[in-house]
């Protein structure tokens, strides 16, 4: 039987134009039906928009600081204790704080509708890294959501 291929951060290379390791995983996770060129050109085309918009400004440190800025630095997970179920807030380690920033930031780019995806993701990188937008508005919720229930922080172990 065959070797089975499994991605993982080794064989993660960095993207041709930036040289950077994360804007090659935000290309991977845009990617749909494994079309990577498309995705690879609406990502390259975003950064094109940006650069135009905010020309003081080097694009991939836009990127950069969106991907920062929608960071969770904690969430709540569910936790079953004597019959109840608790949301109990946790630390979230770098891996999935940029796992989550990515998605949050396709999520909000796929959900503007009207204009083409390159658009959508350049208006939403440029606002995250003003700290607007649809992405920022998903972490505060999740932020508020484990400061809500930090009674329960006693449940996390």
């Amino acid at each position: 039987m065959a070797k089975s291929f499994t991605a993982s951060a080794k064989q993660l290379k960095p993207d041709p134009r930036y040289g950077s390791e994360l804007a090659s995983k935000f290309i991977n996770c845009m990617m749909r039906d494994g079309k990577k060129g498309i995705a690879m050109q609406q990502f390259y085309q975003a950064m094109d928009i940006i650069k135009s918009k905010v020309p003081d400004q080097e694009p991939i440190a836009v990127f950069l600081a969106a991907i920062d800025n929608v960071k969770p630095g904690i969430e709540v997970r569910s936790k079953r204790v004597g019959g109840a179920t608790y949301q109990v807030p946790t630390q979230v380690n770098s891996k999935r704080q940029r796992t989550l920033a990515i998605r949050w930031i396709l999520l909000a780019a796929r959900s503007r509708k009207g204009r083409g995806i390159a658009q959508s993701l350049a208006d939403e990188l440029s606002s995250a890294a003003k700290r607007e937008g649809a992405a920022v508005t998903t972490r505060e919720n999740v932020h508020k959501m484990a400061d809500a229930n930090k009674a329960f922080a006693h449940f996390a172990y």
